[in-house]
């Protein structure tokens, strides 16, 4: 039994190493976009019930480093200054799906590819889902004042998100104001569950054996189902998802199933659909679910092709991510993290 723990924390260690200066710098351009991109300037560009609405909208949440409950005030709030149901949902998918925190983490843990399809797959998903809610608006239920501001620090989602706010004038004001977004609050709401996630893919690389998913769970349209499965009552946010991705990729899951895992994890839980229920109706809610669901069965079945096409073995590009950085960098942003990671747990301590 002591070996096998030693086995988890040393895997555990590997993946933490490997991530920390991605995740490092992945929070670091998400302080500068806290602080430099007002919450109107996306607001302005939101509002019409449009294709080129929810293509904005789509692509604006891409590199946001908000979780899928973090995402809900910011959302709402465009919603109530005046963005399209289309434009709100797709905002709703991309953001959580992706962000410049966890696309740096899936160029550390899996490949440059990978880091590509994801933002363009969660694009895709969004604009998906803003198109059939624009066709299909059905009935909306008003939105009480006191929602945006009850849905900062969501309970039960793991991630608390911050209401949106105008950052102040001055550049330096800005920059500390992002970085101190980025390096506390940030990392309170999603430092525990990166832990979490790098915990469980040292679970799954000290355990599993090798080659046990290609055989177990398959390959093709049925390990879609069953990521779909596994994902969509998970919560788990998208720089959390995407060590146990890497370590399922390790163990013979397709690249396509990945992806599932990557985009339907993040995007679904049980706060996001209960506040698209009571905001935008329940047509809404549904197609929002329901795109999620075809979106990444198609998704992964072209990524998988390409990855075929291209002549690639995935397992072989994850194996070898330890030759990114050197060692040293790797164990000092491992180092930065936990002591970030634990600073906001004992600040969060102090305030109870």
């Amino acid at each position: 039994m002591a070996d096998v723990v030693v086995l988890i924390v040393a895997e555990s260690w590997h993946v933490l190493v490997e991530a920390s200066p991605y995740v490092l710098f992945g929070f670091f351009v998400a302080g500068l976009l806290k602080g430099f991109v007002p919450d109107s300037y996306m607001a302005r560009h939101l509002g019409r019930d449009s294709f080129g609405s929810v293509v904005k909208a789509a692509i604006v949440g891409v590199p946001l480093p908000l979780c899928s409950c973090g995402v809900l005030p910011t959302a709402l709030g465009l919603r109530r200054q005046g963005a399209s149901k289309g434009a709100t949902t797709a905002f709703m998918i991309s953001t959580p799906e992706t962000g410049v925190d966890s696309m740096a983490v899936t160029y550390a843990l899996i490949d440059p590819i990978m880091t590509v399809i994801r933002p363009v797959a969660a694009s895709l998903t969004a604009v998906f889902a803003g198109v059939l809610v624009n066709a299909f608006p059905g009935k909306e239920e008003p939105l009480p004042m006191a929602s945006v501001t009850d849905s900062c620090g969501a309970g039960g989602c793991g991630c608390g998100g911050s209401c949106p706010t105008e950052p102040q004038e001055g550049v330096g004001v800005r920059f500390r104001l992002g970085m101190d977004y980025a390096f506390g609050e940030m990392i309170g709401d999603i430092g525990r569950w990166l832990m979490v996630g790098v915990l469980i893919a040292g679970i799954i690389s000290a355990l599993i054996p090798e080659d046990a998913l290609s055989g177990y769970v398959g390959s093709g349209f049925l390990s879609y189902l069953v990521m779909l499965v596994v994902a969509l009552p998970l919560y788990v946010c998208a720089t959390a998802s995407t060590p146990i991705a890497a370590s399922l990729l390790l163990k013979g899951l397709s690249p396509g199933a990945a992806l599932v895992f990557l985009l339907a994890g993040p995007a679904t839980n049980g706060a996001t659909i209960t506040v698209m229920l009571k905001t935008l109706g329940k047509r809404a809610a549904g197609l929002y679910v329901a795109s999620i669901v075809i979106a990444s069965l198609v998704l992964a079945w072209v990524t998988d092709r390409i990855y075929d096409a291209l002549g690639l073995d995935i397992r072989a590009v994850v194996a070898e991510v330890d030759e990114l950085l050197p060692h040293w960098a790797g164990v000092a942003g491992a180092v930065i993290l936990l002591i970030l990671v634990a600073r906001s747990f004992i600040g969060k301590g102090r305030k109870h």
